[in-house]
């Protein structure tokens, strides 16, 4: 079994809701979740956002489905870091 550790994602976000808003509903989302949420670039309508999410074993579908019902969009995803659990193998 593979855990994502840490991702870096690329989100166009409207201006509501704001940052803070954004923040906590993505750590909601685990206990051990830790969220650093840093604007890039602003306009009228919207704020490109660089989101680094860090835990133990990272959801990605919810991380993703959590941004989508905010309005946001996920751009891309830059960074991952993943480690495999003990007792993973692979097959050739």
């Amino acid at each position: 079994m593979v855990r994502i550790k840490r991702l870096v994602l690329d989100v166009l976000k409207p201006h509501q809701p704001d940052a803070l808003e954004c923040t906590k509903a993505l750590a909601r989302l685990g206990v051990d979740y830790r969220i650093k949420l840093t604007m890039t670039e602003m306009d009228e309508r919207t704020q490109t956002l660089q989101i680094v999410i860090q835990g133990e074993d990272l959801d990605f579908e919810r991380i993703k489905e959590t941004i989508t019902n905010m309005g946001c969009s996920l751009r891309s995803i830059d960074e991952v870091e993943a480690t495999g659990a003990p007792g993973t193998t692979t097959e050739s």
